[in-house]
Protein backbone atom coordinates (compact mmCIF):
# COMPACT_ATOMS: atom_id res chain seq x y z
CA UNK A 1 0.00 0.00 0.00
CA UNK A 2 0.81 3.60 -0.70
CA UNK A 3 2.28 5.72 2.57
CA UNK A 4 -0.36 7.15 4.12
CA UNK A 5 -3.65 5.81 2.41
CA UNK A 6 -5.22 8.62 4.04
CA UNK A 7 -4.54 12.34 5.17
CA UNK A 8 -0.71 13.26 5.34
CA UNK A 9 -0.02 13.57 8.89
CA UNK A 10 0.48 17.35 9.09
CA UNK A 11 -3.32 17.13 7.53
CA UNK A 12 -4.53 14.54 10.10
CA UNK A 13 -2.83 16.67 13.51
CA UNK A 14 -5.05 19.50 12.43
CA UNK A 15 -8.25 17.24 11.43
CA UNK A 16 -11.48 18.37 13.59
CA UNK A 17 -14.59 17.79 11.13
CA UNK A 18 -17.77 19.22 12.77
CA UNK A 19 -19.48 17.33 15.49
CA UNK A 20 -22.43 15.87 14.55
CA UNK A 21 -24.25 15.62 17.76
CA UNK A 22 -28.41 15.97 17.95
CA UNK A 23 -30.10 18.68 20.48
CA UNK A 24 -30.95 15.90 22.29
CA UNK A 25 -27.35 13.70 22.50
CA UNK A 26 -26.76 14.48 26.48
CA UNK A 27 -30.32 14.00 27.61
CA UNK A 28 -30.01 10.97 25.67
CA UNK A 29 -27.18 9.84 27.45
CA UNK A 30 -28.24 10.88 30.87
CA UNK A 31 -31.37 8.74 30.45
CA UNK A 32 -29.25 5.69 28.89
CA UNK A 33 -27.14 5.91 32.67
CA UNK A 34 -30.59 6.59 34.65
CA UNK A 35 -31.89 2.90 33.12
CA UNK A 36 -28.60 1.31 33.73
CA UNK A 37 -28.81 2.42 37.48
CA UNK A 38 -32.32 1.28 37.86
CA UNK A 39 -30.57 -2.41 37.30
CA UNK A 40 -28.50 -4.01 39.96
CA UNK A 41 -25.39 -4.74 39.55
CA UNK A 42 -25.09 -8.23 41.28
CA UNK A 43 -21.78 -9.22 40.68
CA UNK A 44 -20.95 -13.18 41.37
CA UNK A 45 -17.07 -14.55 41.23
CA UNK A 46 -15.83 -18.01 41.22
CA UNK A 47 -12.29 -18.21 41.75
CA UNK A 48 -10.39 -20.03 38.88
CA UNK A 49 -7.10 -21.96 38.97
CA UNK A 50 -4.11 -20.43 36.87
CA UNK A 51 -0.39 -21.85 36.61
CA UNK A 52 1.31 -19.12 38.12
CA UNK A 53 1.99 -17.70 41.51
CA UNK A 54 1.17 -14.08 43.23
CA UNK A 55 -2.28 -13.71 40.82
CA UNK A 56 -5.63 -14.67 41.94
CA UNK A 57 -7.42 -15.32 39.16
CA UNK A 58 -11.64 -15.43 38.73
CA UNK A 59 -14.32 -15.13 36.60
CA UNK A 60 -16.25 -11.89 37.29
CA UNK A 61 -19.69 -11.40 35.95
CA UNK A 62 -22.49 -8.44 36.60
CA UNK A 63 -25.88 -7.20 35.37
CA UNK A 64 -25.20 -4.85 32.29
CA UNK A 65 -27.76 -2.75 30.57
CA UNK A 66 -31.05 -4.34 29.84
CA UNK A 67 -30.01 -6.65 32.80
CA UNK A 68 -27.95 -8.95 30.63
CA UNK A 69 -25.47 -11.26 31.81
CA UNK A 70 -22.29 -9.64 31.60
CA UNK A 71 -19.06 -12.15 31.55
CA UNK A 72 -15.27 -11.43 32.29
CA UNK A 73 -11.82 -12.43 33.51
CA UNK A 74 -10.79 -10.70 37.21
CA UNK A 75 -7.37 -10.94 38.36
CA UNK A 76 -5.73 -9.24 40.95
CA UNK A 77 -2.19 -8.95 42.86
CA UNK A 78 -1.99 -11.90 45.60
CA UNK A 79 -0.79 -8.89 48.35
CA UNK A 80 -2.74 -7.26 51.02
CA UNK A 81 -3.85 -3.34 50.84
CA UNK A 82 -5.45 -2.16 48.08
CA UNK A 83 -4.38 -1.61 44.18
CA UNK A 84 -4.97 0.50 41.36
CA UNK A 85 -7.82 -1.23 39.20
CA UNK A 86 -7.44 -1.37 35.10
CA UNK A 87 -10.62 -2.56 32.97
CA UNK A 88 -9.65 -4.09 29.61
CA UNK A 89 -12.11 -3.62 26.64
CA UNK A 90 -11.18 -6.02 23.83
CA UNK A 91 -11.54 -5.44 19.48
CA UNK A 92 -14.45 -5.90 17.42
CA UNK A 93 -14.85 -9.80 17.76
CA UNK A 94 -11.77 -10.33 18.54
CA UNK A 95 -11.36 -11.79 22.19
CA UNK A 96 -9.81 -15.54 22.74
CA UNK A 97 -10.05 -16.87 25.61
CA UNK A 98 -11.61 -14.11 26.76
CA UNK A 99 -7.97 -12.56 27.14
CA UNK A 100 -7.62 -14.55 30.14
CA UNK A 101 -3.50 -14.41 29.82
CA UNK A 102 -3.35 -10.62 29.34
CA UNK A 103 -5.70 -9.72 32.18
CA UNK A 104 -2.91 -12.39 34.37
CA UNK A 105 -0.02 -10.17 32.83
CA UNK A 106 -1.56 -6.86 34.01
CA UNK A 107 -2.38 -8.37 37.82
CA UNK A 108 1.45 -9.35 37.83
CA UNK A 109 2.61 -5.76 36.80
CA UNK A 110 0.19 -4.75 39.94
CA UNK A 111 -2.66 -4.10 38.73
CA UNK A 112 -6.31 -5.25 40.07
CA UNK A 113 -7.49 -6.04 35.94
CA UNK A 114 -11.14 -6.50 34.83
CA UNK A 115 -11.33 -7.82 31.05
CA UNK A 116 -14.79 -7.33 30.29
CA UNK A 117 -16.47 -9.51 27.59
CA UNK A 118 -18.56 -7.50 25.21
CA UNK A 119 -22.22 -8.79 24.95
CA UNK A 120 -22.69 -11.61 21.83
CA UNK A 121 -19.27 -11.00 20.56
CA UNK A 122 -17.36 -13.69 23.63
CA UNK A 123 -19.56 -15.19 26.50
CA UNK A 124 -21.54 -12.35 27.25
CA UNK A 125 -25.18 -12.14 26.63
CA UNK A 126 -26.43 -10.09 24.27
CA UNK A 127 -30.70 -9.87 24.80
CA UNK A 128 -30.75 -6.63 22.77
CA UNK A 129 -32.88 -7.12 19.53
CA UNK A 130 -32.79 -5.91 15.88
CA UNK A 131 -36.47 -4.43 15.23
CA UNK A 132 -35.43 -3.79 11.48
CA UNK A 133 -33.10 -6.50 10.63
CA UNK A 134 -29.11 -6.01 10.49
CA UNK A 135 -26.60 -6.75 8.05
CA UNK A 136 -23.87 -10.08 9.47
CA UNK A 137 -22.37 -8.88 12.87
CA UNK A 138 -22.81 -5.89 15.12
CA UNK A 139 -22.42 -2.72 13.49
CA UNK A 140 -25.68 -2.50 12.48
CA UNK A 141 -28.04 -4.41 14.56
CA UNK A 142 -30.63 -1.92 15.87
CA UNK A 143 -29.54 0.86 13.82
CA UNK A 144 -32.66 2.72 12.85
CA UNK A 145 -33.01 3.82 16.11
CA UNK A 146 -31.02 5.28 19.01
CA UNK A 147 -32.65 3.18 21.64
CA UNK A 148 -32.67 -0.32 19.89
CA UNK A 149 -29.10 0.09 18.46
CA UNK A 150 -26.65 -2.39 19.72
CA UNK A 151 -23.70 -0.41 21.58
CA UNK A 152 -26.28 1.13 23.73
CA UNK A 153 -26.03 -1.75 25.90
CA UNK A 154 -22.59 -2.26 25.22
CA UNK A 155 -21.34 1.76 25.96
CA UNK A 156 -23.53 1.08 29.11
CA UNK A 157 -22.04 -2.43 30.09
CA UNK A 158 -18.43 -0.64 29.40
CA UNK A 159 -19.58 2.00 32.20
CA UNK A 160 -20.90 -0.79 34.92
CA UNK A 161 -17.55 -2.10 34.59
CA UNK A 162 -16.38 0.37 36.16
CA UNK A 163 -18.33 0.57 38.61
CA UNK A 164 -18.58 -3.06 39.50
CA UNK A 165 -14.26 -2.78 39.61
CA UNK A 166 -14.87 0.44 41.64
CA UNK A 167 -16.86 -1.58 44.36
CA UNK A 168 -14.24 -4.24 45.32
CA UNK A 169 -12.64 -3.41 48.67
CA UNK A 170 -9.24 -4.28 46.97
CA UNK A 171 -9.30 -1.81 44.50
CA UNK A 172 -8.08 1.86 45.04
CA UNK A 173 -11.32 3.39 43.42
CA UNK A 174 -8.94 6.90 43.02
CA UNK A 175 -6.85 4.78 40.92
CA UNK A 176 -8.76 3.25 38.13
CA UNK A 177 -7.67 3.28 34.60
CA UNK A 178 -9.24 1.96 31.30
CA UNK A 179 -7.52 0.81 27.95
CA UNK A 180 -8.00 -1.67 24.94
CA UNK A 181 -7.95 -1.71 21.46
CA UNK A 182 -10.07 -0.74 17.95
CA UNK A 183 -13.35 -1.58 19.32
CA UNK A 184 -11.54 -1.63 23.23
CA UNK A 185 -9.61 1.60 22.88
CA UNK A 186 -13.18 3.12 21.58
CA UNK A 187 -15.02 1.84 24.64
CA UNK A 188 -12.25 3.44 27.21
CA UNK A 189 -12.49 6.93 25.54
CA UNK A 190 -16.35 5.76 26.19
CA UNK A 191 -16.30 5.15 29.87
CA UNK A 192 -14.49 8.18 30.55
CA UNK A 193 -16.74 10.24 28.90
CA UNK A 194 -19.51 8.88 30.32
CA UNK A 195 -18.07 7.98 33.91
CA UNK A 196 -16.28 10.28 36.12
CA UNK A 197 -14.10 7.04 37.64
CA UNK A 198 -11.17 6.49 35.11
CA UNK A 199 -8.41 8.41 35.94
CA UNK A 200 -6.40 7.58 33.03
CA UNK A 201 -7.42 6.22 29.27
CA UNK A 202 -4.72 4.18 27.47
CA UNK A 203 -6.96 4.38 23.46
CA UNK A 204 -5.16 1.94 20.76
CA UNK A 205 -5.86 2.66 17.18
CA UNK A 206 -9.72 3.47 18.54
CA UNK A 207 -12.80 2.74 16.38
CA UNK A 208 -16.60 3.61 16.48
CA UNK A 209 -15.17 7.14 15.27
CA UNK A 210 -16.79 9.83 12.90
CA UNK A 211 -18.44 7.20 11.02
CA UNK A 212 -18.92 8.81 7.88
CA UNK A 213 -15.70 8.85 7.01
CA UNK A 214 -15.21 5.82 8.42
CA UNK A 215 -17.15 4.33 5.62
CA UNK A 216 -16.47 6.19 2.68
CA UNK A 217 -12.28 5.58 3.35
CA UNK A 218 -11.89 2.02 5.53
CA UNK A 219 -10.92 -0.47 3.37
CA UNK A 220 -11.20 -3.22 5.24
CA UNK A 221 -13.13 -4.71 8.82
CA UNK A 222 -16.36 -4.23 10.29
CA UNK A 223 -17.29 -0.12 9.54
CA UNK A 224 -17.92 -2.42 5.73
CA UNK A 225 -21.14 -3.99 7.96
CA UNK A 226 -22.70 -0.76 7.46
CA UNK A 227 -21.89 0.14 3.57
CA UNK A 228 -23.11 -3.00 3.23
CA UNK A 229 -26.37 -2.56 4.95
CA UNK A 230 -26.80 0.21 2.79
CA UNK A 231 -26.33 -1.91 -0.16
CA UNK A 232 -29.17 -4.22 0.92
CA UNK A 233 -31.33 -1.19 2.15
CA UNK A 234 -30.66 1.40 -0.69
CA UNK A 235 -33.65 3.91 0.44
CA UNK A 236 -31.76 7.63 0.75
CA UNK A 237 -34.33 7.57 4.14
CA UNK A 238 -32.72 4.30 5.73
CA UNK A 239 -29.56 5.74 5.18
CA UNK A 240 -30.37 8.92 6.77
CA UNK A 241 -31.84 7.56 9.82
CA UNK A 242 -29.08 4.77 10.21
CA UNK A 243 -26.83 7.96 10.13
CA UNK A 244 -28.49 9.62 13.18
CA UNK A 245 -28.47 7.03 14.79
CA UNK A 246 -24.27 6.39 14.50
CA UNK A 247 -24.09 10.44 15.58
CA UNK A 248 -25.38 9.38 19.30
CA UNK A 249 -22.45 6.60 19.02
CA UNK A 250 -19.53 8.64 17.65
CA UNK A 251 -16.49 8.63 19.77
CA UNK A 252 -16.03 11.81 18.11
CA UNK A 253 -19.09 13.35 19.62
CA UNK A 254 -18.69 11.67 22.90
CA UNK A 255 -14.61 13.04 23.00
CA UNK A 256 -15.28 16.75 24.37
CA UNK A 257 -16.55 15.08 27.90
CA UNK A 258 -13.76 13.45 28.63
CA UNK A 259 -11.30 15.26 30.73
CA UNK A 260 -9.29 12.70 32.34
CA UNK A 261 -5.51 11.99 30.69
CA UNK A 262 -5.40 10.41 27.66
CA UNK A 263 -2.90 8.00 25.78
CA UNK A 264 -3.47 7.64 21.94
CA UNK A 265 -1.79 5.20 19.36
CA UNK A 266 -2.66 5.21 15.62
CA UNK A 267 -0.48 3.57 12.47
CA UNK A 268 -0.61 5.55 9.43
CA UNK A 269 -1.63 2.52 7.51
CA UNK A 270 -4.63 1.19 9.85
CA UNK A 271 -6.84 0.41 6.77
CA UNK A 272 -9.38 -0.69 9.68
CA UNK A 273 -9.50 2.74 11.51
CA UNK A 274 -8.66 5.09 9.21
CA UNK A 275 -5.63 7.54 10.84
CA UNK A 276 -8.42 10.49 9.94
CA UNK A 277 -11.06 8.87 11.83
CA UNK A 278 -9.02 8.58 14.72
CA UNK A 279 -7.58 11.96 14.95
CA UNK A 280 -10.89 13.08 14.47
CA UNK A 281 -11.75 11.84 17.61
CA UNK A 282 -8.10 13.12 19.78
CA UNK A 283 -8.76 16.89 17.98
CA UNK A 284 -11.71 16.93 19.71
CA UNK A 285 -11.14 15.52 23.23
CA UNK A 286 -10.81 18.59 26.06
CA UNK A 287 -8.18 16.75 28.07
CA UNK A 288 -5.27 19.09 28.99
CA UNK A 289 -3.48 16.15 29.13
CA UNK A 290 -3.34 14.63 25.97
CA UNK A 291 -0.95 12.73 23.49
CA UNK A 292 -0.88 10.72 20.84
CA UNK A 293 1.54 8.52 19.47
CA UNK A 294 1.94 8.42 15.58
CA UNK A 295 3.62 4.87 14.25
CA UNK A 296 3.68 5.41 10.02
CA UNK A 297 4.65 1.74 9.23
CA UNK A 298 1.73 0.30 10.91
CA UNK A 299 -1.48 -0.67 10.68
CA UNK A 300 -3.97 -2.05 12.81
CA UNK A 301 -1.75 -3.95 14.96
CA UNK A 302 -0.03 -4.16 18.40
CA UNK A 303 2.97 -1.66 18.51
CA UNK A 304 5.57 -2.58 20.45
CA UNK A 305 6.98 1.00 20.92
CA UNK A 306 3.56 1.90 21.86
CA UNK A 307 3.33 -0.42 24.77
CA UNK A 308 6.06 0.87 26.30
CA UNK A 309 4.63 3.93 26.24
CA UNK A 310 1.45 2.44 27.57
CA UNK A 311 3.02 1.04 30.61
CA UNK A 312 4.99 4.31 31.67
CA UNK A 313 1.80 6.13 31.30
CA UNK A 314 -0.52 3.83 33.48
CA UNK A 315 2.24 3.74 35.68
CA UNK A 316 2.83 7.06 35.93
CA UNK A 317 -1.25 7.97 36.52
CA UNK A 318 -1.86 4.92 39.00
CA UNK A 319 1.24 4.40 39.88
CA UNK A 320 1.21 0.36 41.08
CA UNK A 321 2.42 -0.82 44.67
CA UNK A 322 4.54 -4.27 43.90
CA UNK A 323 6.58 -3.94 47.26
CA UNK A 324 3.21 -3.73 49.78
Amino acid sequence: MGQPYDLPLEQLREYKPALTLRDDFSDFWEESKQLLAQVPSEPQLTAIEYPVDGVRLYELSFAGFGDARICGYYAVPDRAGQHPGLVLYHGYNWSHDGQIHDVVNWALHGYAAFGMLVRGQQLSEDNSVAPHGNAVGWMTKGILSKETYYYRGVYMDAVRALEVLAEREEVDTSRIGVTGGSQGGALSLVAAALSAIPRVVVAEYPYLSHFRRAIDTALAGPYLEINEYFRRNSAPEIEEKAMETLSYYDVMNLAPWVTCPVLVSIGLIDEITPPSTVFAAYNHLQASDKQIRVYRYFGHEPMSAFHMEKLKCLREHLAPNTTN
